[in-house]
């Protein structure tokens, strides 16, 4: 069935060509929006649960590093939550600007203070990590060496409490370049450093002493951490406890908007698809009338006449998927690229993510969409009268 709905295709190639095109480019858009509608999510998820940390403690109010605000008494928090048994690790960060000598001039940087024993933020490109007591080493993102021309093995001048009006620091440490590191959250181009907690505290001043400014906790099983984030929760009332469903969750209410958006797109893909099939078969049908009426008059029924057509309407949406697919893929790793450039997103966040899932589902759609935009042009060439139909067709 399928070979002969090929050949009747390629009776009209221009026709066919022209509506497998326009199949394709329907098909790509509702890839893509399928990709977008929970790809965001999934990427986000993925992202906050890299390195298997799924609590996150954080000063009430606000969000982590949107603000000078932290955690005080931190050597306390960090002791009480070691004693919950059903907690595996657990990861200070104290975050602020430092700067680093560059000549005669300054470079300012994004500090990350962190416990390298236990970290969930950066992974090691090049050179070694941080030892545990490690407090002469550094670490820097690819655009911070960049920025200070630093290699590892390379000593820099790092201040700390910078005074803008006379341009002086209250803080001055050598540090040596331990290792070249991807932050995982860090936004394109984001020149980020990291050093010991302590170092950083001492970096940070007064204000930083004993402080950080977000906790990551890792449970040793997944499917406790809500219980354990709603104990905290209620342990610790002057503090912030999210878990990754809950981040998550509040991720999904903020860009409810790009949903909104692929379902519409979605939406009008689908209609596009449904009306260049049936327009075309429809057309089809008409033209080959006298043929399906003498196919009639000599005994084949008429399930296979709409079996015939609805083949041709799976065929042409078929081609059209593949070649959809491939222009899908695309389009979403340029429209990706674009929106991951925005100021302020992390670099590791996608807002299209290419799952076959999603890939199987927009084909699946578009395979029932196919049939059912064939599904009226068959019931014309089912219903067609075969004496009047062939006496028109001889006159």
């Amino acid at each position: 069935m399928m070979p002969l709905a090929l050949r009747n295709l390629a009776r009209r190639p221009l026709r066919s060509v022209l509506a497998v095109g326009g199949i394709a480019v329907a098909s790509a858009m509702l890839l893509d929006m399928v990709m977008l509608s929970g790809g965001i999510e999934r990427s986000f998820e993925r992202m906050l649960l890299g390195r298997g940390y799924q609590i996150r403690l954080s000063p009430k109010g606000t969000l982590p590093f949107d603000t000078e605000a932290s955690l005080s008494g931190v050597s306390r928090l960090l002791e009480r939550l070691k004693r919950d048994p059903d907690i595996a690790a657990v990861a200070p960060v104290l975050g602020g600007s430092i700067y680093a000598h560059v000549g005669d001039s300054l470079v300012t940087l994004f500090g990350y203070g962190i416990d390298p024993t236990a970290q969930p933020l950066y992974e090691v490109e090049a050179g070694r990590d941080l030892g545990a007591a490690d407090t002469s080493g550094i670490l820097l993102s690819r655009a911070s060496a960049r920025a200070i021309s630093a290699l590892p093995g390379d000593t820099i001048r790092v201040l700390g409490r910078l005074d803008p009006q006379i341009g002086a620091a209250a803080v001055k440490r050598p540090l040596v370049v331990r290792g070249l590191v991807r932050w995982l959250y860090d936004y394109q181009d984001q020149r980020s450093v990291g050093v010991t907690l302590s170092v950083m505290q001492r970096l940070a001043g007064p204000a930083g002493a004993d402080r950080a400014s977000l906790v990551i906790v890792k449970v040793r099983n997944d499917s406790v951490a809500p219980t354990v984030a709603g104990r905290l929760r209620a342990e610790l009332p002057r503090i912030e406890v999210n878990s990754v469903a809950q981040l998550v969750a509040h991720f999904r209410e903020r860009l409810v908007y790009f949903r909104q958006l692929s379902y519409i797109l979605g939406t009008v893909s689908l209609i596009v698809t449904v009306l260049l099939v049936a327009t075309l078969l429809t057309i089809t049908v008409s033209e080959r009338l006298g043929e399906i009426a003498t196919l009639r008059a000599i005994g084949v029924s008429r399930a296979r006449i709409v079996h015939q057509m609805l083949a041709e309407g799976l065929a042409l949406t078929g081609i059209g998927a593949v070649l959809g697919v491939a222009l899908g893929l695309a389009a979403a790793r340029y429209l990706d690229a674009i929106l991951r450039s925005f100021p302020g997103l992390p670099a590791a966040l996608s807002f299209f993510v290419a799952e076959p899932r999603a890939i199987w589902t927009a084909v699946a759609v578009l395979a029932l969409t196919g049939i059912v935009a064939g599904a009226y042009p068959a019931w014309i060439a089912s219903r067609a009268p075969i004496a009047v139909t062939l006496r028109a067709e001889a006159t």
